[in-house]
């Protein structure tokens, strides 16, 4: 256990069965773990998790692949070893190993869809699940437009076959990341993101075995995860705690037509709402997000 860069936090490293997650955890009370996206990691989450300490034990991992957790090599024919199953057992294992017998789940992005797989794979441990940003992988694909395609370009690229994306990116790692960063940004601007958050960002941009991990985590979307949502919707199989979704007026899911009822077809009891912001609403419009899931999360 040592001293976490996100303020009251201490860092664990906690094995979830042959890879190593750094975690982050601060509070007490009930479990409510915080689930990072790409091209993040646990610092995007530096406005948000502090505030809740006051409630809950916050559990705020970095996905297998990202910021200091490990990042095996994706060597696997149908890209499990980066899919959602994969990383929502993993975070089982970080519940075991704290003594948790369930935790409310927050994603966003990447960390969503660990989320809702978390939620259909293991019920029994979900409490309540918050989702920012996304619609299920399987209903984002059939949504497509050439002009969510263009916005979405990292979807199909990083998901082509290893090695292509992974040299690309590998040429000018830094200039990627704040490409990415900064286009999905309503302002366009790197200057939303804290000094702190950004350098962790380019930092962990800098190692192969990370971007290689990013690509593996986009092919397992566009192949694993996809067949998985699309066998769980044939089978009628639906989300049963409480869901509550935020969605950036600027940002992805506003693009699908109508992203709320997209979930609708996929839990139960579902509340929706939307916030003015691009696609980084943790760092962009914060009080959005504190707003929307502050009194959901305490409403038990």
């Amino acid at each position: 256990m040592t001293q976490s860069d996100l303020p009251g936090f201490t860092r664990h490293h906690i094995d979830v069965g042959g890879v190593t997650l750094s975690v982050h955890v601060a509070g007490t009370g009930p479990a409510l773990m915080f689930l990072h996206g790409y091209p993040q990691n646990h610092m995007c989450w530096l406005n948000i998790a502090p505030q809740f300490t006051d409630a809950f034990t916050c559990i705020v991992p970095d996905l297998r692949g990202y910021g200091d957790s490990d990042a095996p090599h994706d060597d696997s024919t149908d890209h499990a070893t980066y899919s959602k199953r994969q990383m929502a057992q993993d975070l089982v294992g970080v519940l075991d190993h704290l003594g948790y017998a369930q935790a409310h789940v927050l994603g966003h992005d990447r960390g969503g869809r660990v989320a809702y797989r978390f939620a259909l794979d293991h019920p029994d441990r979900l409490a309540r699940l918050g989702i920012i940003e996304i619609v299920p992988t399987g209903d984002f694909w059939k949504s497509w437009t050439a002009e969510l395609a263009l916005k979405a370009y990292h979807w199909t690229f990083l998901a082509q076959p290893h090695p292509l994306p992974e040299r690309m990116i590998d040429a000018d790692p830094v200039a990627y990341m704040g490409h990415t960063l900064a286009s999905w940004v309503n302002a366009k601007s790197l200057d939303i993101f804290p000094p702190a958050a950004l350098e962790s960002y380019r930092r962990q941009a800098k190692d192969p075995a990370r971007i290689h991990a990013m690509c593996a985590d986009y092919r397992a979307g566009a192949t694993f995860d996809r067949a998985l949502d699309e066998a769980d919707r044939a089978a009628g199989r639906k989300i049963s705690t409480p869901l509550k979704f935020l969605w950036a007026e600027g940002g992805f899911p506003g693009q699908t037509g109508d992203p709320a009822r997209l979930w609708d077809n996929w839990a139960d009891d579902v509340s929706a709402q939307s916030c003015v912001s691009g696609h980084f609403v943790m760092e962009e419009n914060p009080d959005a997000v504190l707003d929307c899931f502050g009194a959901f999360f305490r409403s038990d």
